[in-house]
């Protein structure tokens, strides 16, 4: 055969290198010697506790004794020679006003402004249904919603919502409320109960107040005006919890509507709100003021769309009215409302003392100044009596109700202003809604322009309501017309007093009045 196997013997090369290596005596090898192990207990089988007590000895206790005498005359020497200047020190520190309005705080600070919920219906979004008005309950936890419309339309029979959400609540679902009431009308206004958490109270667009107890999934309605003479005839724009002077435990329901009424209501144990008193603002009754344009009323009745007390007097409170006025009104008014049709259970009075420079446009909201209790009679009357108001023509007016002309306007907007509400901790800090979102002020900063402006949504979208939680200060709700509510935690700065607020509150009214 041509081919065949063969094996052929193979070429050895010797290692030059690892027999130089032996030669050196060098060995190297990866694996160690063997280990050996062993495991042994260390737990006893008995206990025992023992103490040691050391004992004194009488020497140590003489010791002791001798150790801490006092030279008794010798102290009350040097107490009699600094007597007289500690005693003057300690009344200068009595009169300083160094430390006014400086609170501790121990938490951090936070120098921006987050939104830590946003809160929603869909079913009512699905109706294009808007957020007409948020408020928070006694113990600042539960935050309340009303569903509505504020922009245009007859819906008065559109079903609408009231919704709330505890956010203390683990497992909160921003979407599903933890109570959906269903109304009949659409809810134009809400505020909780002051001291009890379960009750709030709303205002329909059919001139309808209702009370709900959400405590009760059932059946939430305790109270309702029903449909009666003495019911409003037109939207109820705001209510507002009374305190009962008759009945400590009981509150009284105040509501303001476009028909021009301001009415005071009672609870009946029929479950019916029944008319207590009531005020009517009608435009011949409104003072003229010389420094005012004559007013152009075309009707006897002035709609109502908002109201505010003053924390300084409680029988003085601040109405806005449709034809861009704010006006100072008394609940000592005596004085019959000069009605076309008076009606009605009881005979209503005219409150309007006195009317403001007046907005472009109608006036959405107004807000008393809360700072009363700190150090109020220390302040001069203008800085004591100082609201803010709002309006279809974009601007804030800070006024003193001691004089006609506001102490400045602020251009905010070219949009509508809808809401203005000071804050509860700081004299110098509001927030208000707008056409654009919610502006934060700090008039320490700046009395031009707005400290901060936040944005509700991606797009312009309305902000009809908002209010600060007094409770917890940091939290600011605020609902829109796309049906969202949006929890904002303020930063420190918005919430913190400086140590001389009040001073400059004082100095920036007195300035401006000059």
């Amino acid at each position: 055969a041509m081919f065949a196997d063969r094996t052929a013997p193979g070429a050895d090369v010797p290692s030059l290198w690892r027999s130089a290596r032996s030669a050196r005596c060098e060995a190297k090898t990866c694996q160690t010697g063997k280990i050996s192990t062993a495991e042994a207990a260390a737990q006893s089988h008995t206990a025992q506790d023992a103490a040691v007590q050391t004992e004194q000895s009488k020497d140590a206790v003489q010791d002791f004794q001798q150790e801490v005498q006092v030279d008794y005359a010798g102290l009350v020497s040097f107490l009699q020679r600094v007597e007289d200047a500690v005693i003057k020190e300690l009344n200068k520190n009595w009169t300083t006003h160094a430390f006014d309005g400086f609170e501790v705080n121990w938490t951090d600070q936070d120098e921006t402004v987050l939104c830590l919920h946003t809160l929603s219906y869909p079913e009512a979004q699905d109706h294009n249904l808007q957020v007409t008005s948020v408020s928070w309950n006694a113990t600042g936890s539960v935050i309340a919603c009303s569903y509505g419309r504020l922009d245009d339309g007859d819906w008065s029979t559109e079903k609408s919502y009231v919704c709330t959400w505890n956010l203390d609540r683990r497992g909160l679902n921003p979407q599903h409320p933890d109570l959906v009431v269903d109304v009949p009308s659409s809810v134009m206004c809400l505020a909780f109960h002051p001291s009890q958490p379960s009750l709030i109270a709303g205002g329909l667009f059919s001139g309808e107040l209702v009370v709900w107890d959400t405590s009760r999934t059932e059946d939430p309605v305790i109270w309702r005006t029903g449909m009666t003479d003495d019911t409003h005839t037109d939207p109820v724009y705001q209510v507002n919890w009374l305190p009962d002077t008759k009945h400590r435990n009981h509150a009284r329901l105040l509501s303001v509507a476009t028909d021009g009424k301001i009415l005071v209501w009672r609870e009946e144990r029929d479950g019916r709100l029944a008319l207590a008193e009531g005020f009517a603002i009608v435009a011949q009754q409104i003072p003229r003021s010389t420094r005012l344009k004559k007013m152009a009323w075309g009707e006897a009745a002035v709609g109502v769309t908002s109201l505010s007390f003053s924390h300084f007097d409680p029988g003085v409170f601040v109405v806005g009215v449709e034809g861009g006025y704010s006006l100072r009104c008394s609940t000592q008014a005596q004085a019959p409302a000069a009605l076309p049709r008076p009606g009605g259970s009881v005979p209503l009075r005219a409150p309007a003392e006195l009317a403001f420079s007046p907005h472009a446009g109608p006036v959405y909201s107004v807000s008393c100044s809360p700072f009363h209790r700190q150090s109020c009679f220390l302040l001069p009357p203008s800085a004591r009596n100082l609201f803010l108001s709002c309006g279809t023509d974009g601007q804030v007016h800070l006024h003193s109700m001691l004089q006609t002309q506001p102490l400045f306007a602020l251009q905010l907007s070219k949009k509508y202003l809808f809401c203005v509400c000071w804050s509860p901790v700081r004299p110098l800090v509001f927030a208000a809604a707008s056409g654009e979102g919610v502006h934060l002020f700090d008039l320490v900063r700046s009395t031009q322009k707005p400290t901060v402006s936040l944005k509700q949504s991606m797009s312009d979208c309305p902000v009809y309501c908002l209010e600060f939680n007094t409770k917890h200060t940091r939290l600011l709700a605020a609902g829109d017309a796309a049906g969202t509510v949006k929890v904002w935690q303020l930063s420190s700065d918005f919430t913190e007093q400086g140590p001389r607020e009040m001073s400059h509150l004082e100095q920036l009214a007195s300035e401006i009045m000059d």
